[in-house]
Parts: C-alpha cells; sequence; structure tokens
C-alpha cells in the first residue's frame, strides 16, 4: 500500500488573509477603451482648439491640403493608439513592435513632410521658429490626453516593450497635438510646419517613453 503524501506546512496567518482577499478582476476590454480613449482625447483636443482659436488664414488655404493634412494627422494620432490598446485576437499585451514601429514612422514622416509639403494662404504668417515654444507649449498639452488615457488603460499590461507601448501613446499624443497646431497655428514657414508641428510627435514620442514605461510593467 502507498505512503500516504507528506503534509505541507501550514499557511501563514498573512497568506491566508491575502488569499481570503482575493477577488475576479473584471477583463479588460481593449476595443471599448481604445474607442473611448480616443473620444475622450478628441473631445479634450477640441476643447483646446477653442480656447487657442482657428487660424485666421484657414479659409484661403488648398481645401484638398488641408484635408489630406487633417486626415494624417488624424491617422497618426489613431493608429498607434489603437495598436497601444488593442491586442491581437487571442492576445492580451499591447502589439509593442507595430506600435513602436508606427510611432517611428509617424515621428519622421510630419518632419519630411512639413519641410516638404507645407502650403501657405496670402494671409500665413512668417515667423519661423521664433514661436516655437508656444506650438510645442500647446502641442504637449494636448498630447497629455491620449497618454494620460492610455497609460492608465493599460498600466500592468505591458511586462515586455514597455518603452516601445509608451513611445507609440506619446507619438498618438503628439500627432493630436500636431492636428490642433494645424488648425490653430497660421505660421506656414517650411522650417516651422516640419520641425515644430511635425518635430512635436517625435518629442512626445521621447518624452511618454522616458516616463511611462514603469507605470506599464506588472
Amino acid at each position: 500500500m502507498p505512503a500516504a503524501p507528506p503534509e505541507g506546512p501550514p499557511l501563514s496567518a498573512a497568506l491566508e488573509a491575502a488569499l481570503a482577499g482575493l477577488a475576479p478582476r473584471r477583463p479588460r476590454r481593449p476595443r471599448v477603451q481604445a474607442l473611448a480613449a480616443t473620444a475622450i482625447s478628441l473631445g479634450y483636443a477640441g476643447l483646446t482648439l477653442a480656447a487657442v482659436a482657428l487660424r485666421h488664414d484657414l479659409a484661403a488655404l488648398p481645401r484638398t491640403w488641408l484635408l489630406l493634412y487633417l486626415g494624417a494627422w488624424l491617422a497618426g494620432f489613431a493608429l498607434p493608439l489603437w495598436l497601444a490598446l488593442v491586442p491581437r485576437p487571442g492576445q492580451v499585451m499591447p502589439r509593442w513592435r507595430p506600435a513602436g514601429l508606427v510611432a517611428a514612422a509617424s515621428a519622421a514622416g510630419f518632419v519630411v513632410a512639413g519641410l516638404a509639403l507645407a502650403r501657405r494662404a496670402p494671409a500665413s504668417l512668417h515667423a519661423g521658429l521664433d514661436h516655437a515654444h508656444g506650438c510645442l507649449s500647446i502641442g504637449l498639452v494636448t498630447a497629455v490626453a491620449p497618454v494620460v488615457a492610455g497609460t492608465l488603460l493599460l498600466r500592468g499590461a505591458a511586462p515586455v516593450g514597455s518603452r516601445r507601448t509608451a513611445a507609440a501613446l506619446g507619438a498618438s499624443g503628439g500627432a493630436l497635438g500636431g492636428l490642433v497646431l494645424h488648425l490653430h497655428c497660421a505660421i506656414a514657414d517650411r522650417l516651422h510646419v516640419g520641425l515644430v508641428h511635425g518635430g512635436l510627435v517625435a518629442l512626445a514620442a521621447l518624452l511618454a517613453a522616458a516616463t511611462v514605461p514603469r507605470a506599464l510593467r506588472p
């Protein structure tokens, strides 16, 4: 007759108390969360734009260019946010590799596009980089919404790839800030549009990558 297995040591009082306090956690709903973060961020951007006012040369700008650029800013905001928040089917972790690649491509793309494709109207302003600080301030204030929303929704959910995930959240916020600047700032110099408006995406991505990853790790 086989010997009875040895009994383990009794649980400590602290462990028993910890086990008694366990409760089921509601699973994440990534798509719903991504849509909520998108809506909140766009609403916040709208309030920011209302506070700083529309650019005075908006009606005279080339319509096709204006709409295409707006679409690019929106895509640069929505795509990395979606990749960061919504995992592949059957997975639970953020898609940090494609999110990081999209963040890098967005940061470089908006700088190049601004330098190469800036357009102006007769009432547009010439100021070069003189007002860079003001535009960067408005853009970074706008970028806070996607970064904070994404960080709260992803806290503890990125054991690996947290830095790239954070960079994607920052790039998303930077693109949202760029969208606000596109509708607010009437400075049409190529250096300003490329290095300030476009560079905002890279700056926000770098700041998020430096400050957010710890909150995303378990």
